[in-house]
């Protein structure tokens, strides 16, 4: 069974599964939220089959590696981290209205992977830089920081919403939105999730680097950018912390975290530096 095939079915059942959760939303109606939550499950259990198919297949190919060593597979990875993530949020809190505000995030980023004329789906050779079992660490690591981010970006743009929601009006949908201390505490703890694992993910990758580039640092583009991320992420946990912001301001700076985030994973690729074999 190709797992590309499957892949791509994985992207169509998050957008499905988006616009039944949104549908759930506007409409008002339990079973299509419910419904919601067995795409998402369908479509996270279809792409972690992808995933263990297409590792059996590189090592079928005697390049045997974990198949998150370039941008295809790792916006694969990305989406599973995030679908991983949301479904354990989702069984916790017991609210689905979330998920018309993560998995379109998850189907951009199958999308871009699965259709992109610039990006290859082909099982490839590791160069000798990735051959490290640190690597393995350091992906895993920082891509669920980047999930636990996401999800914290989709949280706050739900926050900034229901500000919108005031007794004179009559909006159903904003009405079903969780209120904006739930959403402030939950916006907190992704981020609080994202910053560790991030961190983790910076001190793997420095061993890492020390390991395939004789050096721990090297101010490369992408490490520095996850510094600039680390660090917009280490404020909004000081501000909640010291200063006791909440609410908008730490949903304003949770946004402009996740702007970091994408500019980290995509923007520096196209950058010259020891991370640039990631733009194939």
């Amino acid at each position: 069974m190709d797992n590309s095939l499957i892949l791509s079915y994985t992207t169509f059942i998050y957008f499905l599964a988006f616009l039944v959760y949104l549908a759930g939303m506007v409409m008002n109606r339990a079973f299509l939220s419910r419904l919601g939550t067995y795409l998402s499950l369908l479509g996270f259990s279809a792409q972690t089959l992808a995933i263990i198919l297409r590792w059996v297949e590189s090592y079928e190919m005697g390049v045997g590696h974990a198949p998150f060593s370039n941008l295809y597979e790792s916006l694969i990875f990305f989406a599973w981290t995030l679908m991983f993530l949301y479904l354990i949020l989702e069984w916790r809190t017991k609210n689905r209205t979330i998920g018309a505000f993560v998995t379109p995030l998850a189907f951009l980023a199958m999308a871009y992977a699965s259709f992109s004329p610039n990006i290859s789906s082909h099982i490839q050779p590791l160069i000798p830089a990735l051959k490290s079992n640190w690597l393995i660490s350091h992906v895993i690591t920082c891509f669920f920081g980047y999930a636990a981010f996401a999800i914290s970006f989709g949280v706050s743009i739900m926050y900034l919403l229901k500000r919108l929601d005031t007794e004179d009006k009559n909006n159903l949908f904003l009405k079903l939105i969780p209120s904006t201390t739930i959403l402030d505490d939950l916006n907190y703890q992704m981020i609080v999730i994202g910053f560790l694992m991030l961190t983790l993910g910076i001190i793997t990758g420095s061993v890492w680097a020390h390991s395939a580039w004789g050096t721990y640092w090297s101010w490369d583009p992408k490490e520095t950018w996850s510094l600039i991320t680390w660090l917009v992420y280490a404020s909004v946990i000081h501000t909640r912390l010291v200063k006791g912001w909440t609410g908008k301001k730490i949903a304003i700076l949770s946004i402009v975290g996740f702007a970091c985030v994408l500019f980290t994973y995509f923007g520096v690729n196209y950058l010259a530096g020891l991370h640039s074999y990631a733009k194939k």
